[in-house]
């Protein structure tokens, strides 16, 4: 099993990968042959910006930072 790194492109109302030809060739993959794929999407932090909840205010985690440099 080789690993690659892809993008996902927009088809029509859903999306697809592509395969290198290299792969394709070295795997013997034919148009309508049935592949297993394994999805592992890189982790992207701009994906966590704004789905953190935190408590305290920017001014109260200023505050607590600051008593830790006395």
């Amino acid at each position: 099993m080789e690993q690659i790194k892809t993008s996902v492109r927009k088809w029509g109302d859903s999306v697809a990968i592509i395969i290198p030809k290299r792969l394709a060739e070295k795997e013997r993959i034919r148009p309508e042959d049935r592949v297993v794929v394994s999805i592992n999407k890189e982790m992207d932090l701009s994906d966590l910006f704004g789905k953190l909840k935190i408590k305290k205010s920017a001014q109260e985690l200023k505050d607590e930072s600051r008593e830790s440099w006395e």
